[in-house]
């Protein structure tokens, strides 16, 4: 049963949805702030909250680098993922989502994703 399991399908089959996420995951990390759509930077956001908090949370850091490096596509991505992780106090909404406006062509919402600096 699939109650109370929900995610943004993305109008998307699974293995491309996972792949778009690790994606805007990688860009992210590397870049501090991405400019997507509103549905592909809720799902984007809700996966940085959860890597983070698991990075944060582990006693043993090889562990957090391993389950890191099996979403994080880049070196330099994932080391600024744990630099992060590692600078900051806060427990929880290491993310802001921003509304920019709507997109020319087709209308859509673009919002701006970008890590807290604390």
């Amino acid at each position: 049963m699939r109650h109370r399991n929900t995610k943004a399908i993305l109008n998307r089959p699974a293995d491309q949805r996972k792949a778009l996420v690790r994606n805007l995951l990688t860009n992210l990390f590397e870049h501090g702030t991405i400019k997507t759509t509103e549905a592909k930077a809720k799902a984007a956001a809700r996966e940085a909250e959860k890597l983070i908090t698991k990075i944060k949370n582990r006693d043993e850091a090889h562990n957090a680098v391993r389950d890191l490096k099996q979403v994080i596509f880049t070196e330099k991505a994932s080391k600024n993922a744990l630099d992060y992780a590692g600078k900051s106090k806060k427990t929880s909404g290491f993310t802001r989502c921003t509304k920019l406006g709507m997109r020319a062509g087709d209308n859509a919402v673009l919002v701006q994703v970008e890590l807290i600096q604390d």
